[in-house]
């Protein structure tokens, strides 16, 4: 037999897949994008930036950390300038670093800074300090984590200290483990960071952590001004985000105004008085932010990746040969399509799903904002459970889908790699990482916590009503008659839907009846059980929203939503099986469904990547039919 022309062979391929395709990509595409105006400001803003050589990518694989920072200062020097010449909004700015997808040193600027001052900063404050914020005249940084303690702010040490006789407050580092710790962008960028610290009053009442504004740098020289220690960090684990410095801090007894204490809610007068906000939450909006952006961000993430993978293995070719004499595209074997379409409905869930949670956000701020609280808390414990689960699923599914790359995939050339790194950090950050004293991740804890606080309430008073996160707890109340499992059930998605709120209630009335000894892994079941009944339920309600769209654009998004409840239940198997909801033998049909969903997907998969609207320049060209000749591994 001839040798087989690779690259002909791939353009071939990868021609076929896109005839074949059963929906029009553009609709998909702009539901993707939240409408086809969104999409065209995305498209005009991306030729923009491919053609400026400021953002030439060819050399990035090479340079060490020093030139990556230097490179990306100059990044964001540009992006800054082109905002300028073209009038780009806010919006449109954080698209272009979208676009980019190039780790920044001002990217916790713009994460947590801007955000803080926008939610938390007095009028005052934001007279005198926001044109100087949202133009980057002065750079910002959050300071929260210390070497001791993260996200646990009740444990947090570092102080501030009112001075009555001044009209100041002391910010003082008081131990080792106050050490202000991992902080983005302070370890060279930054001229100013939002401290977390405990408010002392002049009794020596400690009233708990509040948000102050601290210069950190001159703005004539960039030197650290005095009392304060500054540094960067170091290297980062696998290589990754090697352009953000990260840093650490500590103050020695710090002066700054009384005004730059953020206090929009909280506040203290002049005379020392103390005025409490009404919501101590307010003070985690930065955070919360954070959190709520993280969801669409990891859609995309894995986006990027899902896009790499299966347009590599829909034209790399290996193994046992075809009815053309050829060796099968790798994307047709089972264990291929098995783990990566999975991970291409994941992509299209979380990027629908993060865009409803930010809305969400959104509301309850503003709502928080006129002295309406009644929805912080459960906000709060969505955002807690939601960051567990997008982070560990997104870690997990960029290594999967690198693996699908056979030994290419561990070349920086491929583009997963450098996802992986650049994004591992999320499961720990905006988190204490773990506490100690009962070893589980403090996301999952505030989901725990908020669970059984509902079902408490739920039990006291069955009359009073249930919230979106904790819905599911009705179904304890009276006979409600568990799912009947049939072979049809894994069909249904309603029906998939109520078996996994089931599966919470059910994890949750053992978790609250076994509160006095509880296995090891009780924490985390919950948290994850919980969760994914909420995430169901969500996915419910985006299906019914599908009619909207024409009829085979909305089943093959229908079909992916599907995929992603079977294989939630997939993963749910154990539970199912401990609560008595799944009876042996139909995990099989569990997983013959799953296989019938991918089957199904899997000659649009080359489409449904393609909806994501990344351009070869966007993917480093690595993922385009005509730019690499994929060689044997």
């Amino acid at each position: 037999m001839a040798p087989v022309n690779i690259a002909a062979q791939s353009i071939k391929d990868m021609t076929a897949a896109r005839a074949a395709l059963s929906f029009n990509v553009e609709t998909v595409r702009d539901y993707l994008f939240a409408g086809r105006t969104s999409w065209k400001t995305h498209k005009k803003i991306e030729d923009i930036l491919k053609s400026d050589p400021a953002f030439d990518r060819s050399q990035r694989n090479f340079i060490g950390r020093v030139d990556a920072y230097k490179r990306a200062l100059a990044i964001t020097k540009r992006l800054l300038e082109l905002r300028r010449v073209h009038g780009w909004s806010k919006q449109e700015t954080d698209q272009a670093a979208f676009i980019l997808s190039e780790v920044l040193p001002v990217a916790l600027h713009d994460a947590a800074f801007e955000p803080v001052f926008l939610g938390q900063a007095s009028s005052a404050m934001m007279s005198e300090y926001w044109d100087l914020v949202s133009n980057k005249g002065i750079q910002g940084c959050y300071l929260q984590t210390e070497l001791g303690h993260g996200s646990n702010v009740a444990c947090l040490e570092t102080t501030a200290t009112y001075i009555p006789e001044t009209h100041e407050f002391e910010i003082h580092s008081p131990t080792l483990t106050s050490t202000k710790w991992w902080i983005g962008g302070l370890g060279k960028t930054a001229t100013h960071g939002i401290v977390q610290a405990n408010l002392i009053l002049p009794g020596g009442e400690n009233v708990g952590p509040h948000l102050f504004l601290v210069q950190l740098r001159s703005l004539e020289d960039h030197t650290t001004l005095p009392g304060i220690s500054i540094g960067d960090i170091g290297p980062k684990a696998c290589g990754g985000l090697a352009a953000l410095d990260n840093g650490y801090a500590r103050f020695h007894h710090v002066r700054i105004p009384r005004t730059n204490m953020f206090s929009k809610f909280a506040e203290v007068m002049e005379d020392g008085r103390y005025i409490q906000p009404q919501n101590p939450k307010h003070s985690f909006g930065g955070m919360m932010y954070i959190r709520a952006s993280m969801v669409t961000f990891g859609g995309w993430t894995i986006a990027r990746a899902i896009t790499i993978a299966i347009r590599y293995t829909t034209v790399r070719r290996q193994g046992e040969c075809d009815e053309h004499g050829l060796e099968r595209q790798v994307i047709q074997y089972p264990s291929t399509y098995y783990r990566l379409l999975p991970i291409l409905s994941r992509a299209y869930v979380f990027i629908a799903l993060g865009r409803q949670t930010m809305k969400e956000f959104t509301t309850v701020t503003e709502r928080s904002e006129r002295g309406d609280f009644t929805k912080l808390s459960e906000i709060h414990a969505i955002l807690c459970g939601l960051k567990a689960l997008v982070t560990n699923t997104v870690v997990r599914d960029l290594e999967t889908a690198r693996r699908a790359l056979g030994g290419h995939g561990y070349s920086a050339f491929a583009g997963i790699g450098r996802l992986y790194a650049d994004y591992l950090p999320t499961v720990t950050y905006v988190t204490s990482e773990t506490r100690a004293y009962d070893d589980i991740n403090e996301q999952q804890y505030q989901v725990v916590r908020a669970a059984v606080k509902s079902y408490q309430a739920f039990i006291s008073t069955p009359a009073s009503p249930l919230d979106a996160y904790s819905s599911y707890i009705r179904l304890l109340k009276g006979n409600n008659p568990k799912p009947v499992m049939e072979t049809a059930i894994w069909q249904n998605s309603d029906s998939i839907v109520h078996l996994l709120e089931w599966r919470a209630a059910l994890v949750l009335n053992e978790f609250v009846q076994t509160l006095d000894n509880l296995d090891a892994n009780a924490n985390q079941r919950l948290s994850k059980a919980v969760t994914d009944a909420f995430v169901a339920v969500r996915i419910g309600e985006m299906i019914t929203g599908l009619d909207v769209l024409p009829r085979r654009e909305s089943n093959i998004i229908r079909a992916l939503y599907h995929l992603y409840l079977l294989t939630t239940t997939e993963d749910a198997l154990v539970d199912l099986f401990s609560t008595g909801l799944l009876q042996q033998s139909r995990d099989r049909e569990l997983r013959l469904a799953i296989k019938h969903h991918c089957l199904q997907l899997l000659p649009d998969a080359i489409g449904l990547t393609d909806a994501f609207s990344f351009s070869d320049w966007a993917l480093d060209r690595f993922a385009s039919q005509t730019s690499l000749i994929f060689l044997p591994c």
